[in-house]
């Protein structure tokens, strides 16, 4: 497979995985909402650091052993599941904002680490993830390519995945938006924690192959 054809296939069958709703885009949302746009972006990136480490452990063939070992995704599984509800929780905690407050004002407490930190860890801890990557590079791509062209791969997926999120914290922080959020936001935490909640329970739920 050349370069280019493979990039083609990269390109449709990531941004199916990064458009279908799940943690990543609960996150994202939640964050831009509750903070800013900025703290949305720095969470995308921070999902995009985290994606780095799965196209890593793929590109040197570690995810095929790691898929097929029991012990090691159910290990992923509830670090994975009980992050998620940790976060569920604490936005079903939300509690109702001053309707005066301003979002921009709140953006300039965000930590920058924090937002980063989260992006990273509900990415890496997604325990879908090294079975989609095991079906990604040993399936649809070869798994004799050259080392640089799974590099190039890698690092395209991984600029695929910041803009797509970028732009749901664009649309996130649209001012028409952020005032509704002001009014309603408190409700729109619980739902999202709810939401992250639940895909953490349905994640334990599950059956480990």
């Amino acid at each position: 497979m050349d370069l280019l054809h493979g990039l083609f296939i990269i390109t449709l069958a990531h941004l199916l995985a990064a458009a279908s709703p799940g943690p990543d885009f609960v996150l994202v949302s939640q964050q831009t909402l509750s903070n800013g746009k900025k703290a949305g972006l720095l969470c995308s990136l921070g999902i995009s650091l985290g994606l780095s480490v799965h196209v890593l452990y793929s590109i040197f063939g570690l995810s095929a052993i790691i898929s097929e070992s029991v012990s090691a995704l159910w290990m992923i599984k509830i670090l994975g599941g009980g992050y998620l509800i940790y976060l569920g929780i604490k936005g079903l905690r939300a509690k109702a904002r001053n309707a005066s407050l301003n979002v921009e004002i709140q953006a300039k407490k965000y930590s920058a680490g924090k937002g980063i930190g989260l992006g990273f860890l509900c990415n890496l801890l997604n325990p879908k993830a090294p079975i989609y990557f095991v079906s990604l590079f040993t399936v649809i791509l070869s798994p004799d390519m050259p080392l640089y062209q799974l590099v190039i791969y890698g690092v395209w997926m991984m600029i695929i995945q910041f803009t797509w999120f970028s732009l749901v914290a664009m649309l996130f922080s649209r001012p028409l938006v952020n005032r509704q959020y002001c009014r309603y936001g408190h409700w729109l935490d619980r739902l999202f924690g709810g939401t992250l909640v639940a895909l953490g329970v349905k994640v334990l739920a599950t059956r480990t192959h």
